[in-house]
Formats: structure tokens, sequence, C-alpha cells
């Protein structure tokens, strides 16, 4: 009764469901009532409706009829006979699998009547208590919880607070709200949806609800590799052998084969000597350039104005100078770097691909003006590494692309490659790669310092070796494999297209970032909520302080999993929502001159993206299809057979189907042998004696594994 998609259809005709936010309506609609737990919040609050109270009273006594014909055991027992369940001796008809959903609606129909009652102050009887008094088995359970829920209630506690601590001098809860009510105000409050990805039918979520169901169109899991069988079977062979946590920092245990090897393998993709692995990239960010901005006496920091926040808090933490240049413009750039001696240690930081606009920074000529003005490259590669290249190795790689696909795995740097040419290169691996955690790759000396002087990470627990070694099985598919990035960039096409087909506005850029510009904070949000509640499409407004304001928007992300009839969907909801809630179209902002380089007068929005025909494999034929629902995506056997060999020295090897799933089988009992345990000898403690040792044996769950 309380999908979102349905109540906002009554939002004209209901005071309390107008005057409501969408927002609210969901928190409502997906929390729990803390009095009545069967109830959302929501439907609580319905029972004081003068028109929806007495209706869901009646719906109450409805779920009460629909089974109280069922009223004592022995009709239960009959419905087994007659459905040939013969339950085991012992049994009861709590422990009855068909019996959940008539205990369900028992709690909830005493829920909706002990609401109703608590409106009126009513003192009668619930509909459970009556029901009970028949003999319905549920209900007398639900009755019996009631009475010591009530007991409790009645016990004395301390009133609830909403301030938790009282303090003398400075009031820190209203400077809380304060700052909290900024944020409400200028609507850049975030707000965050329950969202829950599937492993088994990717991109498809469900939310609060286990049963509501979405599609995810922003997830930054660019290719699916989250739930690829190959990483997931790696993840589940590694838990097996090393457990779950890392057990302590990298100089306290958490140094294991697993990170070191992984690092080797971030080194290879990039052809630099070495790598270091971080908690995420932030981090690594954060710490590498808080380090070497400390480090390097007097050291100048150039900064691209929309570099992200990690980029930006390490040069502010390091202490060091911070000099803006225009996003992306390379005569700003010079004009500033001339202004220092070339004996000044400088930094050039900035990144491939700048994720809320989609446009790729000039990476070769950035090289060459550091090389003229003595400066290093800190090159940001978080969401472009898997993205792009021949190996996935990013944009620097893929601007050579041939040089760097005729190379194969070797470890080696290709001379004068712009890859090599970037000093610094940072990624990620919670994005295209699936997992979570962060890296840097550069030289011997550069890395060494960072592992020896960065804080975050020396005072940082490892990633888990289960995490690891997925992250792992991810890169090495992804090098052996450009299928995944081939079908991606054609499905960014498509939707492109199809967008530009009815004038909805995408921010212009080469990459795979799709930005519609919506251009108002409110209406972003609106729009968010919009394509969630009444098309069942998940995707999150941006807004400020993200992108600068006036330049909202809604942030899509397209893979290589999404079907084209889910391709065909998202825009068709979208060009629906723009419709209802009045959202410019790309008409409407060339009237205005444009805005984040839509609509603009020199019509620079064509263009081209930056894999080009024949390395998406559309000359030769070699693109793999778009899917269609219902069918499965193209896991590859080479790049598999690539990915396990790897593990062997560790693992061992392994053939024959991908494991990728477990099931752990809870129907089938198995027969367990308790022997009697030897008396322990003892030990005095002064007061009582203790065992010394007590082993106690628990059998492991029968698991299986599953192509």
């Amino acid at each position: 009764m309380d999908k979102l998609s349905s109540l906002t259809r009554f939002k004209k005709s209901c005071p309390f469901l107008g005057k409501t936010k969408t927002a609210t309506l969901r928190s409502l609609s997906t929390a729990s009532s803390p009095r009545y737990p069967s109830l959302s919040a929501l439907t609580e609050r319905a029972t004081k409706c003068p028109v929806m109270g007495p209706a869901l009273n009646v719906r109450s006594k409805e779920i009460v009829a629909g089974y109280a014909s069922v009223a004592a055991n022995v009709d239960v027992e009959k419905i087994h006979k007659e459905k040939g369940v013969f339950p085991p001796p012992g049994a009861t008809v709590e422990m009855c699998p068909h019996a959940s959903a008539a205990r369900a609606a028992a709690v909830m129909a005493d829920d909706l009547a002990s609401a109703a009652a608590a409106k009126k102050g009513s003192k009668a009887k619930s509909d459970a208590e009556v029901a009970a008094a028949a003999g319905c088995p549920f209900h007398a359970k639900a009755a019996e919880d009631a009475r010591k829920a009530a007991a409790a209630a009645a016990a004395p506690v301390p009133a609830p607070s909403h301030k938790a601590k009282h303090h003398t001098g400075f009031d820190y809860e209203s400077f809380y709200v304060n700052e909290l009510d900024k944020k409400h105000k200028d609507n850049s409050y975030r707000y965050f949806n329950n969202i829950n990805r599937l492993a088994a039918k990717f991109p498809i979520a469900h939310t609060a609800s286990v049963k509501d169901e979405v599609e995810v169109w922003c997830a930054n899991d660019y290719l699916g590799m989250g739930n690829n069988p190959v990483v997931l079977e790696t993840m589940h062979r590694t838990l097996d052998k090393y457990g779950h946590g890392a057990g302590g920092t990298r100089n306290i245990a958490g140094n294991g084969a697993m990170h070191l090897a992984l690092e080797q393998e971030l080194a290879n993709l990039h052809r630099k000597e070495a790598a270091l692995v971080f908690s995420s990239c932030y981090v690594a960010n954060d710490a590498t350039l808080s380090t070497l901005g400390s480090k390097l006496p007097g050291c100048v920091y150039f900064s691209d104005t929309m570099n992200h926040a990690s980029m930006i808090q390490g040069m502010r933490h390091s202490g060091a100078k911070r000099v803006l240049f225009k996003h992306n413009d390379l005569e700003d750039l010079e004009s500033k770097l001339k202004q220092y001696p070339k004996e000044t240690p400088k930094i050039i930081a900035f990144e491939s691909v700048y994720s809320m606009c989609g446009s790729i920074g000039p990476i070769k000529e950035i090289c060459d003006l550091a090389e003229q003005y003595g400066a290093l490259t800190f090159l940001d590669e978080v969401h472009a590494v898997g993205l792009y290249g021949p190996r996935g190795a990013g944009v620097a790689e893929h601007l050579d692309y041939d040089a760097q696909a005729a190379a194969g795995d070797s470890p080696f740097p290709i001379k004068g490659s712009v890859m090599d040419r970037v000093d610094i290169i940072t990624g990620t691996l919670g994005k295209a790669y699936g997992a979570v955690g962060g890296y840097i790759a550069g030289s011997v000396d550069f890395v060494d310092m960072i592992r020896s002087y960065a804080p975050g990470f020396i005072f940082t627990t490892s990633l888990p070796p289960a995490t690891v070694a997925g992250a792992r099985a991810s890169v090495v598919y992804q090098k052996n494999y450009v299928g995944d990035r081939q079908l991606k960039q054609v499905n960014v096409r498509e939707v492109k297209r199809r967008f530009a087909e009815l004038d909805i506005p995408v921010v212009p850029g080469p990459s795979h970032i799709v930005p519609v510009l919506v251009g108002d904070a409110a209406l972003a949000k609106a729009a968010s909520d919009k394509l969630l509640a009444e098309h069942d499409i998940y995707v999150q407004s941006i807004n400020y302080p993200t992108v600068a304001r006036g330049e909202e928007r809604l942030r899509i992300t397209v893979t290589p999993r999404h079907t084209l009839e889910q391709m065909e969907g998202l825009v068709s909801a979208v060009d629906q929502v723009f419709t209802e809630l009045g959202i410019n179209r790309l008409k409407d902002w060339k009237l205005v001159g444009g805005r984040a380089g839509v609509g603009l007068a020199d019509g620079s929005e064509e263009v081209a993206p930056i894999w080009t025909d024949k390395q998406v494999g559309l000359l030769d034929g070699t693109t793999p299809p778009t899917l269609r629902n219902g069918e499965k995506a193209i896991v590859d056997s080479d790049a598999v057979a690539k990915a396990r060999a790897v593990f062997d020295p560790l693992l061992g090897p392994i053939s024959g189907p991908i494991q990728g799933t477990r099931t752990v089988q809870t129907g089938k009992k198995e027969e367990v042998v308790v022997q009697a345990r030897q008396k322990l000898p003892l030990i005095k403690t002064g007061a009582a004696s203790v065992p010394l040792r007590e082993d106690i044996p628990v059998p492991p769950p029968s698991v299986t594994a599953s192509a």
C-alpha cells in the first residue's frame, strides 16, 4: 500500500501527500514504525487519517477474516494432510513454512488495530486478542508478544532526548542544526537511497524492500566486474584459504602475498617500476599529494580547477602553495608555470577523465609543458582505468593504442609513449574493476618514499585478502579482454544518440560519461525522485558542491550489461520526466546562450569520442553485440584462463566451469556424531577452578560450488 509509484498519483487529492516531499514519502514508506514493526512509518501515520484510518481498520478485519477459519492447530494439521505434508515428530505450527504469511498477516492486523486504538485512546481488545480467544495459533502468539511488549513499555524508562548532551558555553547542537539548515535551504542536502545491487541480475538492484527492484543507471561499476564470475570464484577461494580480514596494517600482519602480487600487477599494467595499494583512491591521492608537497622544498602545485576533492585536500594538507589553472586550458597553465624558476619543485596535478562533465585532459600537451618547465606530472586515471587502452591502463595508454597493444603484457615502458612520460599515475580498484581500493604507480624510489612517509598508508588497516585477490582477477581479466570496453562505448554512443534525437541536453564530451544537464538543484532532485518512484530507474542527481550552482545534472553511466530494451526505457522515462517537470531542452539552453557546454553558439557540443570506430571494432565486426532482455553477458574463456592462472602459486590450479557462486544447503540434515569430551585439567585461580582451555567443535556448513 506504500509503494511510492502509487502514492504519487494521489498527491493532488490528499493534503498530506501533496505537501510532503517525495524524498520524505520514500523515507516513511521504507522505514519500519518503531512502535509497530510490521507496518511502515507511513502506514502508521495513515491510521490517523480520517479517510485512510477507517479503510485500514476494515482492511485489518479482512486480514483476520481471510484465515480466521484456521483457528487452531487441528485446522493447520488438516491443511497439511490435504497438501500431503507430514511434519516430523515434535514440529510445531510456528515451524511450518506455509504459515509464515499467515503469521505476518496476524502481526500486521494486530499492529493496524493497535495503531488505530492508540489514536482513539481505546482500551478495547484488538483483533488479535479476539482471534486468539477463538484458538488461532498465530494470533495467540501475537497477542502474547503484545502483552509482553506492553509490560515492557509500562516499565519506567528515561525519556528520549533529541539532544544527546547539554554543554555549557557553546551550543554545539544548534550549530549542527544551523549547518544542516543551510544545506536544505540551498537544495544541496544529500539524500542517500537504499540501493542493493543484485549480483545475479546486474544492473538490477532492490531498494529497502527486497521485492522492489529498480534499474541502476549511475553506478561506477562501469563494466559489471563486481559480479564477474571469475572474480567471484577467486574471492571465494581466497576467503576459504585466508579468511576475511587482513589482520592489521601493512607493517603489522597485513602485508600478504596477495597484496604484493596485486601491486606487481598494477605496476605491469602501467608499465611502471612499482605500485602501492591504498584503502581507496581518495586516500591514495590525499596521502601522496600531502606527502610530496610537504617533503619537496618550496613545492608549488599547479591544479586544474575541476580536480577531484581528494586531490584538492591532499594539496591543502601538504601546506605547499597551490596555483589553479583553468580547466584543460594549456595557455593559462603555461602562463603560470612561467612565473617560477625551473629549479623550483613543481607538480602539475590533473585528471584524464573528469567524471562530472566527461571531458578528457590534454595529457600529452601537459607532459610537454612539464618537461619544458621542470615539473612532475601527477595524473589521476580513476575514471579511466579498465575503460581505455587495449589493456585497460587508461587514457594515457589509449593515446598510443596500437603501440601499447603490440607490446602485449611486457612490463617495460614504451619509450616516448604518453604513459611513459607521465611521472605519477593514480587509479582506483573501486570503479571499472568492481572492487575497492586505490593505488599509485611510478618509479621505485618515489613509491618507496610514499610507503615510508605517508600516514594514510602507514596507519591504515590493509585491505582484506579476498578483496585484493578479486581486484587482481578483475585487472588480469580486463588486460586480456577488450570486448567489455568496446561494448560499453557502443552503448554509450547509442544512448547519447537517442537523447540528441529528443533534444535532451547532454554535456558534450569524448568519454563514457553521459551528464544530462538540468540546471537547477530542486529540479534535478525532483527528476531523480520521479525516475525512481514512477519508472523504477535509479539515477542520482548531482548538485553543488560536486558541480557548480546552475549546472546541476543527472549523471548517467551506461554499461555493457544494460540491454537494448533497458536503454529504450531509460530514454523514454527521461523524456517524459523532462516534459512533466518542464526542464530545459537543448533548444531552451541555446536561447539563453548555453550553459556547461550545452547550447553554445559555436556548436561546440559536437565532440568526437576518444574511441575510434576501428578501436571499438565496428570496422572489422569484432564488437560484441548489445544484449537483449534475457540474454547472458559474454564471459571470455581466454581471459578467464589467464585470471585463474595467476593464482596457481597461492590457491592452486583450477579448471572446468567457473564456480562463481556458492550455495549453502540448509534443507538437508547431516548426521552429526557427538563425542563425549574428556575432562580438562583445572588450574586454581584463588576463588574458583577453571579449565585450562576448551575447544568447542563446530561442524562446518555444507557448501557446494556451482557455475
